[in-house]
Parts: structure tokens; C-alpha cells; sequence
């Protein structure tokens, strides 16, 4: 996997440019091992460009699709369910960021190329996708920590010493409630009854939000679950949940880490105060999760890769995800004139423990993980 703290910066970064349709013709299924000769030809046109903002991911879709495709990855002439395997992801990945590309040439160019490839390989649209593949770890001497659990397990690990870390991006959710989302907008939201959090191929999260005072718009958490889903080698399908007064430091099913298989302590659970703050270390997708009780409600905060964060199988089914796409206008609530017309009530109380999230600065992810006690 490789997609969120802090973005990079810098004047210039690598992109792989797919050439247009013409470009993938010369791959006819009558050509065997030699219809792979476009490799060269896509090596030759990765190349430095200046660092762009856009939102468009098209470059991060070529890059991985040249990465579970390319060198000691490249698939043989019977590896046909692989490659189409792979050919299915990177159309998923493309459907993803179409809002965001239209007009880019790149994308258009990646999208015809998909369709000339999956019809010369005679590959079914449907079907299994293949994982996005693990960087060469370095070698067991460079390393101070030994594990023993599989490669794939170890998301930051699995970057190269040499090659550029992995961007995070951050989420929390406290108070009346304050929510940040990973795209760094700051609301405020009544959102009451149960509501997803997050909704990846990783893991799901909901809470439970109720009125903090009998008839109030403001609400807080009183209910948390989070489903870590089974994966490959490293981990069980776990379910932790949490509510107001009990804060275990252990999943649903007792344990503590991600079962029996090999790499199940990828996953673990460290109660850091007794009955108030617990934390989750999802280390197979690069994962912190912060949950604390303040006064009779709770906390979430989330520290996860961008690549994790946009890890959706049907991203126009995301719009309830706050994390993502924040809370819907109807829940958004004015906080400076509901901290006004609260004063001197428990609700008054409780808002003055989660300051107003007016700027990145004031709301960062430490501020949902230290949040004071009312």
C-alpha cells in the first residue's frame, strides 16, 4: 500500500505518464511474453515534473499499477488472472478520483489504456483485485527492531530507508461534538443517533452521539464500535466498542491483538489510563486510534495514511462518512452562537472543555487525544 501528519514538500516528485490510446496498442494477445514490451516503454516516460496540488490522483493510480506490474512484479505470459487482477485495480483506482480528473489528459489516457489491455487479455470487469504491493523491506542488519511477523503487516516498514515516508492525515471527533475531518475542515455538528465515522476496505467506525442536555441540538459520544477487518495473514476480523463509563482496554472477544495468525500482534490494544484512555495500534495499515473518555463522554482520534483513508471499494457511497466528507449542512451547527446561548449549562460546560475548531492550528489531532476533563 502506498497513500496518510505532515504532507510532503518539495519542488519535484517522480510521476509515471501513460501515453494515450495509440501508445497501448502494440500489446495484441498473438504477441505472448512479448506483449509485455510496453514496460520499457512506460519506464521511459517516468519522469520529474514539479510538485502539483491537484486533486486529481491519476499519477498515484499509474505509479501503483507500474508497481504491482513492473520488474521482479512483472507478470509471465500464463500470469493472465494476475495481471488482470491488477488491471481491475487500477480501473478501481481510476473510478475513485474521476470527479477529480475531468479534462486531464493523463487520466483519459490511463482510462483508455485500461479498457485496450483488459480486451487484448480478454480480463473480466469483474472479479478479485489484486493488493497493492509491499516495497523490498531493508535488509534484517539496518534494522534495530526484529519482528516476526510477516512483511506485509508492517505498513511504515514497508517503505524503503531511501524512498519518501507515507502521508497522514488525521481525524477526530470530541466534545459537543467538534469533528475534524481528513481533509482538515473544522465543524461543528449535532449528528445524533448513530453515525459512520469511517468506512474503508480496512475498517469501520460509528458512533453513537446523544443530546447532552434533554432538548439541545448539541450532542456528544456516548457509543463507540470500531470493526478492524480480517487481513491476509496479519489479523482476525476484531471488533472493539466502547460506551459512556466503560472504556475496555481489549476487544469484544477478550483478546488484545489480532488473533492466531502470524501477524496478529500488528494489531494491539494499550490501555494508557485505567477506564479513560485506550489506544490502538493498527500497524498493518499504518493506524493510531485515541480513545478517551472526558467527563461522561467520549473521544476518537485517528492517525491513518491517505492511501488507507481512500481505500473505498464505491467512493460515491462515502457520503456519510465524516471523516471524509464532513458532517451534511443540516447537522453543522453555529458554534459561537450555540457556546452563547448555553452559558451557564452542562452543555456550556462540556463545549468549554473542546474549544471551537476555528483553524488547523487550534484543532490538531493531539487536541482530541489530550482534550481536558470538564
Amino acid at each position: 500500500m502506498g497513500g496518510p501528519g505532515p504532507r510532503r514538500a518539495g519542488t519535484s516528485r517522480e510521476r509515471l505518464v501513460v501515453t494515450g490510446r495509440a501508445g497501448w496498442m502494440g500489446m495484441g494477445r498473438g504477441a505472448g511474453r512479448s506483449a509485455l514490451g510496453f514496460w520499457p516503454t512506460l519506464a521511459f516516460l517516468l519522469c520529474s515534473f514539479p510538485a502539483a496540488t491537484s486533486p486529481c490522483k491519476i499519477l498515484k493510480c499509474n505509479s501503483e499499477f507500474w508497481s504491482a506490474t513492473s520488474g521482479s512484479h512483472a507478470p509471465a505470459s500464463d500470469d493472465t488472472p494476475e495481471f488482470c487482477a491488477a488491471l481491475r485495480s487500477y480501473a478501481l483506482c481510476t473510478r475513485r478520483t474521476a470527479r477529480t480528473c475531468r479534462g486531464d489528459l493523463a487520466y483519459h489516457s490511463a482510462v483508455h489504456g485500461i479498457e485496450d489491455l483488459m480486451s487484448q487479455h480478454n480480463c473480466s470487469k469483474d472479479g478479485p483485485t489484486s493488493q497493492p504491493r509491499l516495497r523490498t523491506l531493508p535488509p534484517a542488519g539496518d534494522s534495530q527492531e526484529r519482528s516476526d511477523s510477516p512483511e506485509i503487516c508492517h505498513y511504515e516498514k514497508s517503505f524503503h530507508k531511501h524512498s519518501a515516508t507515507p502521508n497522514y492525515t488525521h481525524c477526530g471527533l470530541f466534545g459537543d461534538p467538534h469533528l475534524r475531518t481528513f481533509t482538515d475542515r473544522f465543524q461543528t455538528c449535532k449528528v445524533q443517533g448513530a453515525w459512520p465515522l469511517i468506512d474503508n476496505n480496512y475498517l469501520n467506525v460509528q458512533v453513537t452521539n446523544t443530546p447532552v442536555l434533554p432538548g439541545s441540538a448539541a450532542t456528544a459520544t456516548s457509543k463507540l464500535t470500531i470493526i478492524f477487518k480480517n487481513f491476509q495473514e496479519c489479523v482476525d476480523q476484531k471488533v472493539y466498542q466502547a460506551e459512556m463509563d466503560e472504556l475496555p482496554a481489549a476487544f469484544v472477544d477478550g483478546s488484545k491483538n489480532g488473533g492466531d495468525k502470524h501477524g496478529a500482534n500488528s494489531l494491539k490494544i494499550t490501555e494508557k489510563v485505567s477506564g479513560q484512555h485506550v489506544e490502538i495500534q493498527a500497524k498493518y495499515i499504518g493506524t493510531t486510534i485515541v480513545v478517551r473518555q472526558v467527563g461522561r463522554y467520549l473521544t476518537f482520534a485517528v492517525r491513518m495514511p491517505e492511501e488507507v483513508v481512500n481505500a473505498v471499494e464505491d467512493w460515491d457511497s462515502q457520503g456519510l462518512y465524516l471523516c471524509l466528507r464532513g458532517c451534511p449542512l443540516n447537522q453543522q451547527i453555529d458554534f459561537q452562537a450555540f457556546h452563547t446561548n448555553t452559558e451557564g449549562t452542562g452543555a456550556h460546560r462540556l463545549a468549554a472543555a473542546s474549544p471551537a475548531p476555528t483553524a488547523p492550528e487550534t484543532f490538531p489531532y493531539e487536541t482530541a487525544v489530550h482534550t481536558r476533563n470538564p
